[in-house]
Formats: structure tokens, C-alpha cells, sequence
């Protein structure tokens, strides 16, 4: 491995879901439901070793042998690339208008109170 983009790009949310206004005001409980069963995720990520990691997801990359997945897990871990909470900032929104728009995909910038609601992770981050 030569660099690590994740390293030197910054905060890049790589994974985000997607929901209506009339669904996240409809549904609040249910978001807040998944919102809470993913910081779970996150938090296990954090009070757990790489090799713990690994054994748990072990079954999702049964192709992958233990050693090779601890690496990865290894790698992930020592950049830091999970956060500790699931709170979408601006500074990592705008981080992926930028790429989105330097790779030609993005035509037209968004702003951030449009699109983003913080509210379920934030609870669920207490």
C-alpha cells in the first residue's frame, strides 16, 4: 500500500440512508429504532479489538481468511476510519459536494440544511 486516501482525504461519508421528510416526521420511532441499532455497530467497533472485529465478521467474507481480514480490520482501525457516532457534519458534506463536483457527477452544490438532519444520530449518540 503506497497511501491511504481515507487518511489523507479526511472524513468522506461513504455510507448515508436516505428518507423523505414526511417519512422521517411519519416514522420518527423507526428511525430512531435503526438510527440507535447502527451506533450499537458503532460502538462496539470502538470498545473492541481488530481481531474480535474481524471474528465477528468473519462469516460476511468466508473467502477472506482470519489473518488477511484481521489485517484489513487492523488498517481501518489504526487510520481511524470509523467515527465514534453516526453525526453527519457539514465540514463532511462539503468534503463529498467537492468530490462528487471535481468528478463531474455533481452539477449543482446542495446546502447542507436542506438534506441533512442530525437529530436521530445525535440521540442516539448520548
Amino acid at each position: 500500500m503506497v497511501a491511504s486516501l481515507g487518511e489523507d482525504s479526511g472524513y468522506v461519508p461513504y455510507t448515508s440512508f436516505s428518507a423523505r421528510k414526511s417519512y422521517l416526521e411519519k416514522n420518527g420511532d423507526t428511525v430512531q429504532a435503526f438510527t440507535d441499532a447502527l451506533q450499537k455497530g458503532m460502538d462496539y467497533v470502538q470498545s473492541h479489538t481488530p481481531a474480535e472485529i474481524a471474528e465477528v465478521i468473519a462469516p460476511q467474507f468466508a473467502e477472506t481468511d482470519m489473518g488477511t481480514l484481521t489485517t484489513i480490520v487492523e488498517r481501518y482501525y489504526n487510520q481511524n476510519t470509523w467515527k465514534e457516532d453516526l453525526i453527519f457534519e457539514e465540514s463532511s458534506f462539503d468534503l463529498l459536494q467537492n468530490i462528487l463536483e471535481d468528478s463531474g457527477v455533481l452539477e449543482k452544490r446542495v446546502p447542507y440544511a436542506d438534506l441533512v438532519t442530525k437529530e436521530f444520530a445525535q440521540k442516539a449518540a448520548r
